[in-house]
């Protein structure tokens, strides 16, 4: 009886590389991006606190502006926030897209939307 060889062949080993490598450059350039989007996650509730606890819209735009330089914040400033009261809680929205190069003129286009609100 001869047995039969089973597995990858040499191609398919190539092609399933190929996509693995592309799978983790896609993964290490959108690190920083989402990186950067959990960090001011991290950042509205705080200012929205200090907003509850009477500090006016400006000076909310300037901690939040504080604290995202030395979080290195960069997609987005104290000027690009939403800020409102409902139910007399402060409120803080911001959405801003991110432009990620993967390789040559393709790029990746990111939407983020993050808020300190219960949704």
């Amino acid at each position: 009886m001869k047995s039969k060889q089973t597995g990858l062949s040499l191609i398919s080993v190539l092609i399933v590389g190929a996509f693995l490598a592309f799978v983790l450059l896609l993964g290490f350039r959108t690190v920083p991006a989402v990186n950067e989007y959990l960090s001011i996650k991290r950042i509205l509730p705080l200012i929205a606190e200090e907003g509850d606890a009477g500090m006016s819209i400006a000076e909310m735009r300037r901690s939040f502006d504080r604290r995202a330089q030395i979080d290195d914040i960069v997609s987005v400033t104290g000027t690009d926030l939403a800020i409102r009261k409902e139910a007399g809680k402060v409120v803080i929205d911001v959405q801003y897209s991110r432009t990620v190069p993967v390789a040559g003129n393709v790029s990746l286009l990111l939407d983020f939307d993050a808020s300190n609100a219960k949704r």
